[in-house]
């Protein structure tokens, strides 16, 4: 393998942990060596100079459909799936899970098969939403292949994709608690979501392993004062992350707000984004800000990550290093990656370089400049 040393600066730098300045990043092949003053970057290696860009962490995305043309459930190919890495590279989500909602098992399977035959460094591995979740919170989503499970059943979607599956949600008053150890001892995140459960209900899917809660306040039981649903029982169980959308159309950028001071650290970033699909079994329209179904139902967002991190600092009141770690260093934890998230020696690679009205400049995955 050929050696190639190189460097990247701007007068900040988020690494995940705080922020410097007037710093540079050595990274050789795809993995970081060291960061340094900008005096002490060697004079023979290539130097990206970002002037007063912010270079931070690439973006994690633990739930995304599809973008740059395709929608990977419909269409289940090594080149769907590479395009729609190439494309997130190329607004900053280095690393993302790819996400089927409800489905048949043999839909999920294909894409298992695919995600395992055909590597790209940005794909993470599988999240399947669905299929046992709650019909009466089933929005978006295929009614005709909800189901509750049997034990064999997750037996023999976890022998199939276990390999590749990182995160499958379910409602936990559709499934028997005593089931859910069946994901969890392969390794498989759960969690919680298009539920209606009662808080006693999430209370014990929480207590049988459940650790994630899918798209906080949408497709869930409303937070009552006689009942708070799924969002209190998220609130109260410390164990519990959860995700939001963060484009002032799922929740408002004052739930956004809200969720932020009571969980902290506990609350992190999704898009949910779909593509445009015009016939087969999920249609999505582009709509200006969202995405819908045919009869009106939000399908899915707009968004980047990166304008998600926006939005949290323009709407919501959440500084811009805890924005960026809401949209990587949270997902890596979850994923127990250890080596994406921050930027620190012997980490991957992986950056975004953006400016102050948080466009985006530049993206590196792993060491390769993909989008300048």
């Amino acid at each position: 393998m050929i050696t190639e040393r190189k460097a990247i600066k701007s007068k900040y730098i988020f690494t995940g942990l705080e922020m410097l300045t007037e710093k540079a990043i050595i990274f050789i092949n795809e993995r970081i060596e060291a960061i340094v003053d900008n005096d002490q970057v060697p004079e023979n290696i290539m130097l990206y100079d970002f002037q007063d860009s912010i270079i931070a962490p690439g973006l994690i995305d633990l739930q995304i459909y599809g973008g740059g043309g395709y929608l990977f459930s419909q269409e289940l190919t090594a080149q769907s799936l590479h395009a729609i890495a190439d494309y997130l590279v190329s607004t900053g989500t280095t690393g993302f899970v790819i996400t089927l909602a409800t489905n048949s098992m043999e839909v999920f399977r294909q894409a298992a098969s695919i995600v395992r035959s055909n590597p790209h460094p940005a794909v993470l591995g599988l999240h399947f939403e669905g299929p046992f979740i709650n019909p009466g919170k089933k929005g978006a989503h295929l009614e005709q292949f909800i189901k509750s499970p049997s034990k064999k059943e997750i037996e023999e979607l976890v022998h199939d994709t276990g390999d590749v599956l990182k995160i499958v949600t379910l409602a936990p008053e559709c499934v028997d608690p005593g089931y859910i150890q069946l994901f969890t001892d392969a390794g498989i995140i759960v969690s919680a979501g298009h539920s209606d459960s009662t808080y006693t209900q999430a209370k014990a899917g929480f207590e049988n392993g459940i650790r994630l809660a899918t798209h906080l306040f949408n497709a869930m039981s409303s937070m009552h004062h006689r009942d708070v649903g799924m969002p209190g029982a998220v609130f109260l169980d410390k164990q519990v992350q959860a995700s939001i959308i963060a484009d002032g159309i799922h929740v408002d950028y004052a739930t956004v707000a809200i969720s932020k001071q009571i969980l902290g650290d506990r609350l992190f970033l999704i898009t949910d984004a779909v593509e445009e699909v015009k016939e087969g079994s999920y249609v999505h329209h582009k709509q200006a800000d969202r995405y819908t179904l045919p009869d009106g139902t939000l399908s899915g967002s707009r968004l980047t990550l990166l304008k998600a991190v926006k939005n949290c600092v323009h709407h919501a009141g959440i500084t811009t290093s805890e924005a960026l770690r809401m949209a990587s260093a949270y997902p890596a934890k979850i994923l127990s990656m250890n080596d994406r998230g921050i930027i620190r020696k012997d980490n991957y690679a992986d950056f975004i370089v953006f400016d102050g009205d948080y466009e985006l400049v530049a993206s590196f995955l792993r060491g390769k400049s993909l989008h300048m």
